[in-house]
């Protein structure tokens, strides 16, 4: 028996109850995957990892928890979140195994380049959040208005923040990859997001204040490297239709 599903071929037949087994494989993988690392640091490195989120805290500030149970689920959750992230790779792969038999060996190859260059935007949007905008988004939050209230942070809330912090940062630095690959698809083209540039500026903004750092020190941090990408990418979309040679292609799903 193979430890790991075998990966289809382009066209390779296959019948539905081998799909299902392979997928079914492949979410075993996946699980596997997250959950080793995640009870290797819940065992051994939970209060390491827990100290490196709170870093970002002011340290003036401590946090506190309500209930028996929080601080064994809080510092599960933290493991839990930290296990995915260091089994994303695996994850991606395995979902990429599935599906890539539906694609061309040229398409396949532009795919996992798109998948790598993916890998390390995301880890920088999760570096530029944790060193730049944390910092300044708990300072910000915590002492607002501190004369009027008794601020107290509950340990399961800012948990949560910052995990949902350095996700959506992380998400949000794939643009790039976002935007060429409708760019590739001719569901866009250059042309258009060159034409509506003040347009694509106001969905900038839009996604930084859905971020979960909402003050306006984060906002003013967040929106300089998300307007950069979103440049980049026009200029990227650019140079790709010209190395294509896909300029004048259309897509039937194509924007007028």
């Amino acid at each position: 028996m193979r430890l790991f599903p075998r990966r289809l071929a382009h066209g390779e037949e296959a019948t539905l109850v081998e799909h299902l087994g392979e997928l079914r494989a492949r979410l075993l993988v996946s699980l596997a995957a997250v959950t080793l690392p995640a009870l290797v640091l819940f065992v051994g490195f939970r209060e390491p990892l827990v100290d490196w989120l709170i870093e970002p805290l002011p340290d003036d500030k401590t946090l506190m928890t309500l209930g028996v149970t929080e601080p064994f689920f809080t510092s599960l959750k933290v493991c839990f979140f930290a296990g995915l992230a260091i089994a994303l790779p695996i994850v991606l792969y395995q979902l990429w195994a599935f599906l890539a038999p539906a694609l061309e060996e040229h398409m396949q190859r532009t795919v996992a380049l798109a998948a790598l260059i993916g890998a390390a935007l995301f880890t920088a949007g999760v570096v530029f959040a944790y060193f730049i905008v944390l910092p300044r988004a708990l300072t910000f939050l915590t002492n607002f208005n501190e004369e009027l209230f008794d601020v107290q942070i509950r340990a399961s809330y800012y948990f949560s923040f910052v995990l949902v912090a350095l996700l959506g940062m992380g998400l949000v630095f794939e643009m790039p990859i976002f935007v060429l690959t409708l760019v590739r698809l001719r569901i866009l083209t250059a042309a258009q997001l060159r034409r509506n540039w003040r347009m694509g500026v106001v969905v900038v903004f839009v996604v930084a204040i859905a971020l979960p750092t909402v003050d306006p020190v984060s906002l003013a941090f967040e929106v300089v490297p998300l307007l950069a990408l979103y440049f980049l990418s026009v200029w990227l979309a650019g140079y790709m239709e010209k190395r294509l040679d896909i300029a004048d292609e259309r897509s039937p799903w194509a924007v007028e």
